[in-house]
């Protein structure tokens, strides 16, 4: 191989694949959280947006609920998401709706984005900086610090201690993984019947470290009507509204 050819190699942006979750009851929500609106545009559509627009986003698998399928794919079909190669049903638990999304991305995939459907207000900078945080490091998690004092309680509801605030960090998503390393993370992880909530535990699980990068205070989850407010704000904010 040329010289040339090495560089242009090495230049080139990873293939990465994201898989966004959207196969939650929206409990806490008491409706759809997703179907819910943020200043005229829906949640889902605000978050695929994000995704569909960077540069650093080659596909995109949605994972929602059986019965969500046809209107998502109507969803995303009006929407003229080009980037979005499939729609597919989860599974009971969120590991496992994040094992078959990342089994339904391009095998040739180096690198999976899993990015919760429900966290709309991300920007493309901190996709941009997972994803080259991955491509070193294999697997990447934005983070922020926790600003409270934080308290171990115990099943009486008793503080048994205080947890160690300058080592303990929010984790955000999108978590980004080598494409075969997270498979197999997840995989060992649904073969032990674990109901993992977050995707970087099952790494954690395999002695796997991942490296932490700098999250963003936007970067909400929308879990309750509150939040839909509170991200209406953000958004006037930003001049996105």
């Amino acid at each position: 191989m040329a010289i040339a050819d090495l560089f242009k190699k090495s230049s080139e942006k990873p293939r990465c694949s994201a898989v966004i979750v959207a196969a939650g009851n929206s409990v806490r929500m008491g409706a759809d959280k997703l179907s819910a609106e943020l200043c005229g545009v829906s949640v889902l559509v605000r978050t695929l947006r994000v995704f569909e627009n960077s540069d650093y986003i080659r596909e995109i698998v949605v994972v929602t609920r059986k019965d969500k399928l046809e209107s998502v794919a109507d969803l995303i079909a009006k929407n003229g998401f080009n980037k979005v190669a499939k729609v597919v049903a989860g599974g009971k638990t969120r590991m496992e709706s994040s094992l078959i999304g990342c089994a339904a991305v391009k095998s040739d995939a180096k690198l999976i984005a899993i990015h919760d459907a429900a966290r709309p207000l991300l920007t493309d900078t901190l996709i941009k900086r997972t994803v080259l945080a991955a491509q070193e490091h294999k697997a990447a998690v934005p983070v922020l610090p926790s600003t409270d004092t934080l308290k171990a309680v115990d099943e009486s509801s008793f503080v048994i201690g205080t947890v160690d605030r300058a080592t303990t960090y929010r984790v955000q998503t999108p978590q980004i993984f080598d494409a075969m390393l997270i498979k197999g993370a997840l995989t060992r992880a649904a073969e032990k019947g674990l109901a993992l909530s977050d995707d970087s535990a099952a790494m954690d699980m395999t002695g796997f470290r991942t490296f932490a990068v700098a999250g963003e205070e936007d970067n909400i989850k929308i879990t309750t009507p509150r939040d839909l407010m509170i991200g209406e704000a953000i958004l006037k904010s930003r001049g996105e509204a």
